[in-house]
């Protein structure tokens, strides 16, 4: 008996966070100035980017490891 409305309430949770997400995703499209766009010479490329965080990942491990070779 409980399952239709364990059912019904998991349909109105998905069409409620389906409208919230429609809602905020027009909400930051209306809130942006056509004319404030950041040229894609001052913006990091995305193998920068990448590069950057391989690089924190790598320090991270060797801290890691290095604690573990002390214990």
């Amino acid at each position: 008996m409980a399952l239709p409305s364990v059912w019904s309430a998991m349909h109105a949770a998905v069409l409620v966070i389906s409208a919230v997400g429609l809602l905020s995703v027009s909400l930051v499209a209306a809130g942006q100035d056509p004319g404030s766009v950041i040229p894609a010479e001052s913006r990091p490329c995305v193998d920068c980017h990448a590069f950057e965080f391989m690089q924190r990942a790598l320090q991270d491990l060797k801290k890691t490891a290095y604690n573990l070779d002390t214990r």
